[in-house]
């Protein structure tokens, strides 16, 4: 289940309101942007923005923050308030929103949503029902709906619509507890459901994760601190089932970057930055930079190339290489890396991901897993796949989760470059086992190879290099190819 942090935002302010009312508004913060970039770093893997004027006025109000927002966390964002129009939707979708929240226009707009539902698929459309006195509202809370919840029910159901956000408003801003009952009602009905109004411990976020829940919005319980995002995160952290992500691997040498087959036999293919800032341009999700002589020459990853990428790419990045101790990780993220990957450290001095998962986030912390089978099992190597040890990949994977890691990047070292498909055995058999992300590496020569990794191996994202490097695929092409064949994925 996902635990969402809820920030609602009036005049660029981060608020919470009672029952809806916006005479009783409390402001929090002046940054919503801080607010969002605090709770990812205790661990959120989604957040809500509702644009609470733009609600009130049938149109976005605070987009600019709300971009602004989004461009700064690398976790995905949903977003809600006033967004009536195709155009409007559009623009959020189309920009760096993973998800959109339709309350109003659901009940007074059915054909948009449909439109919606075909054009953006129905991962990223969110439907919010907000029940006042046991009946729908809407308009800002102000306006109850007559037809019947059951008939808006099946009128969803017919569409397609996957995911409920259902807020029993009355109990909204009180910490009065959820309406139990009421969103056993929703979760029966068959739809993913996200359970707002009323969170208030950590005990409520439990039982609604018992029952079934697929997520949950806490808003005033986490700014009171009757809440702390990171436990509640580890008492229900789920496995990432939002869009899939397509992730180019540059291996960087020196400053440029080089590919070659099993970390031998290196090809210059380009610069570092220029390269990184293409592969946004092109619609890549995120990109990952490793330096993949660092452990081997035993110096340090380059801060001052991580500080000229930030600069130029809009995606989230993360960075590899060399890296063993708090201090290369804290230099990294100061130089705007997003996330930092540890490999050989992780292997020598497990305390180590304990330690920067408390410091840093786990969303920070990403595990190389370097993987080669031997006799029926999977061994770790370190120092650039040059080194092996007994260590089997399996129940590494799910240490490094205990310890705190946010994400696997898994390479089988059996697959690097050779373009014959990712070792499927051994994705599927990790992912199955961690509650992380699973990104999968090594292997990809075809856009059938990443359509079956995401089918069989139910990993979160699929990583390539030379595929990407030599244009042998394209990514915007690739992407309609996973959607037309069901795959979640942002285009």
């Amino acid at each position: 289940m996902f635990v969402i942090p809820a920030i609602d935002i009036i005049k660029g302010n981060c608020v919470r309101l009672k029952q809806g009312e916006y005479d009783q508004l409390k402001i929090y913060s002046d940054s919503p942007v801080k607010i969002a970039k605090e709770f990812e770093r205790k661990g959120a893997k989604l957040l809500q923005v509702v644009d609470l004027e733009g609600a009130r006025a049938g149109e976005p109000i605070n987009k600019e923050t709300i971009f602004s927002i989004a461009k700064m966390v690398s976790i995905p964002v949903q977003v809600g308030g006033g967004i009536r129009t195709f155009a409007h939707a559009e623009s959020y979708l189309k920009n760096g929103i993973e998800k959109i929240i339709l309350g109003t226009v659901v009940i007074e707009n059915q054909k948009l949503l449909k439109r919606l539902l075909k054009e953006f698929g129905n991962n990223r459309i969110v439907v919010s029902l907000d029940i006042k006195d046991g009946v729908l509202a809407i308009r800002g809370w102000r306006k109850k709906v007559k037809t019947s919840i059951r008939r808006i029910l099946s009128v969803l159901k017919k569409v397609d619509v996957k995911t409920l956000a259902v807020t029993d408003t009355l109990r909204d801003g009180l910490l009065k507890g959820p309406n139990f009952d009421l969103m056993d009602e929703f979760i029966e009905k068959g739809f993913q459901i996200i359970a707002a109004g009323g969170i208030s411990t950590l005990a409520d976020i439990q039982e609604l994760n018992k029952r079934g829940a697929y997520g949950v919005i806490v808003g005033k319980a986490l700014y009171e601190g009757n809440i702390d995002l990171q436990t509640a995160q580890l008492n229900v952290l789920p496995k990432n089932e939002l869009a899939k992500r397509i992730i180019p691997c540059l291996d960087v040498k020196n400053g440029r970057v080089v590919k070659g087959a099993h970390f031998n036999d290196l090809r210059d293919v380009g610069d570092a930055v220029e390269l990184g800032k293409r592969y946004g341009e092109l619609g890549a999700d995120e990109i990952v930079f490793l330096d993949i002589s660092a452990t081997l020459e035993n110096r340090k990853t380059f801060c001052e190339l991580v500080s000229k990428i930030a600069k130029e790419i809009n995606i989230p990045f993360t960075v590899g290489g060399g890296v063993s101790s708090i201090d290369d990780i804290k230099n990294l993220l100061d130089a705007g890396a997003d996330k930092v990957s540890i490999g050989s450290a992780a292997v020598k001095d497990p305390s180590l991901i304990r330690q920067a998962a408390k410091q840093f986030g786990s969303q920070c912390i990403v595990i190389s897993v370097d993987a080669k089978k031997q006799r029926k099992k999977w061994r770790i190597y370190i120092k650039g796949g040059t080194e092996a040890t007994d260590i089997d990949a399996v129940n590494f994977s799910k240490q490094m989760e205990e310890l705190g890691a946010g994400e696997l990047l898994v390479n089988s070292l059996d697959r690097d470059g050779t373009k014959k498909g990712f070792d499927i055995e051994l994705l599927k058999i990790i992912s199955g086992s961690v509650g992380i992300p699973v990104i999968a590496s090594s292997g990809a020569g075809t856009m059938q190879d990443f359509l079956d990794v995401f089918q069989k191996a139910n990993v979160d994202a699929a990583l390539a290099a030379s595929v990407f490097h030599y244009n042998e695929i394209s990514i915007a092409e690739l992407k309609k190819f996973l959607r037309r064949n069901k795959i979640s994925i942002r285009l």
